[in-house]
C-alpha cells in the first residue's frame, strides 16, 4: 500500500489548517477548547472503562458494550486531537503522507465501529425487554464479547477499504487539509484526477454503515415502545422509559448530526470552511465527551459504583492523613 501510493504521488505530506480562516489571535482559545475535551473525554471514557473492567457487579453484557463504546471514542480523540492541537500550540500542523492516511483509516473504522456498537446496545435492550424470560439464554458476556470483536473487524475492514479508495488516487500538488484530522471527504478533493466516481462510492459506503444500524435500532425501539405500552405493570412502563431515554440521548447526539452533514453533503450548498470544519468537530467530539457522562449519570450501576469508588478512596484518604498525624 505504502510503496504502490508513494510511486503514484509527488506529495509526502499533508498540512491540516485546522479552521483555514482562524485569526492568530484565537488560536490558544480555540486550542485550550479542544485540549479540555480531549481531557474530558480521556478521564470519562477512561473511568468507565477501569469501572466495567475493574467492579464484577459490572461484568453484565450491556455494561461490555458500553465499555466498547467508551473504547472507541477514546482512541478516536487520541489519534486526532493531539495533532491539532500540536498545530495551533507548536506549529507542528504536519503530518506525513502514510501519517494522514492512517489517521483517516482510524477515523472512518472507529467511526463505522460508534454506529454498529450502539446497534448493539438496542438489540440488547430489545431481548432484555421484550424477551426478559429467555435474555440470559440468548445475551450472555461471551456472547456479546465475541459480537463486539466481529463489529471491530467489520469496522477495521470498512476503514481499510476506504483508506485504499482514497490511496490508490494520485496526489501531485495539493496538500492543504481544510480540517483538524485527515477524512475521506477532505483528502479526496486535494486529488489530481476526477473523483466523481469516489465520491459517490464515499456516499454509499457511508450511509450503508449508518444506515443499516439506524434501522435496526428504530425497529427494535419501535418493538420495546409497544411491549412496555402492552404491559399492565405501570412501574416496569416507568423503568423501561427511563433505560430507553439514556440510550436514545446517545443514539441522538451520534446520528442525527453526521446523516444531517452526510445529507448536506449532496446538496449545492456551499458552506464556508470554518463553519464546515466547526459541525464535523461538534458532532465527532462532543458524543465523544458527553456519553461516558450520560452513562455515569443516568446509569445506576455505574453511578453507584462511582460513588462507592470515590468513597473508598476519600476514606483510604482520610486514614493516612490520620495515621501520618
Amino acid at each position: 500500500m505504502t510503496i504502490s501510493m508513494s510511486n503514484q504521488t509527488a506529495v509526502t505530506e499533508f498540512i491540516l489548517l485546522g479552521f483555514p480562516g482562524l485569526q492568530p489571535n484565537f488560536f490558544l482559545p480555540v486550542s485550550l477548547t479542544m485540549f479540555l475535551a480531549y481531557i474530558v473525554s480521556l478521564i470519562a471514557n477512561s473511568t468507565v472503562i477501569i469501572l466495567i473492567i475493574l467492579r464484577e457487579q459490572l461484568h453484565h453484557p450491556m455494561y461490555i458494550i458500553i465499555a466498547n463504546l467508551a473504547l472507541s471514542d477514546l482512541l478516536f480523540d487520541t489519534i486526532t486531537l493531539p495533532k491539532i492541537i500540536a498545530k495551533y500550540w507548536f506549529g507542528a500542523g504536519s503530518i506525513s503522507f502514510n501519517g494522514c492516511f492512517f489517521q483517516l483509516f482510524c477515523v472512518h473504522s472507529l467511526g463505522s465501529l460508534d454506529s454498529f456498537i450502539i446497534m448493539l446496545m438496542a438489540i440488547d435492550r430489545y431481548v432484555a425487554i421484550c424477551k426478559p424470560l429467555r435474555y440470559h439464554s440468548i445475551i450472555n458476556n461471551k456472547v456479546v464479547t465475541l459480537l463486539c470483536w466481529f463489529w471491530w473487524l467489520c469496522a477495521a475492514l470498512i476503514g481499510l477499504m476506504i483508506a485504499l479508495m482514497t490511496g490508490q488516487l494520485p496526489y501531485c500538488g495539493r496538500n492543504r487539509v481544510e480540517n483538524c484530522f485527515c477524512t475521506n471527504a477532505v483528502v479526496l478533493v486535494l486529488a489530481c484526477a476526477d473523483i466523481t466516481l469516489e465520491r459517490k462510492k464515499r456516499f454509499i459506503i457511508a450511509w450503508s454503515v449508518h444506515l443499516f444500524p439506524l434501522t435496526v435500532i428504530i425497529l427494535s425501539y419501535i418493538l420495546i415502545i409497544r411491549v412496555v405500552h402492552l404491559s399492565a405493570n405501570n412501574e416496569n412502563w416507568q423503568k423501561a422509559f427511563y433505560t430507553c431515554t439514556t440510550h436514545l440521548l446517545v443514539i441522538g447526539l451520534y446520528f442525527i448530526p453526521r446523516l444531517f452533514v452526510y445529507s448536506t453533503s449532496q446538496i449545492p450548498l456551499i458552506l464556508p470552511p470554518d463553519l464546515n470544519v466547526l459541525l464535523i468537530c461538534l458532532y465527532t467530539f462532543i458524543p465523544h465527551l458527553a456519553s461516558p457522562i450520560i452513562f455515569c449519570l443516568r446509569t445506576k450501576e455505574i453511578r453507584n459504583m462511582l460513588g462507592l469508588t470515590f468513597n473508598r478512596l476519600f476514606h483510604l484518604k482520610s486514614e493516612h492523613k490520620s495515621s501520618t498525624q
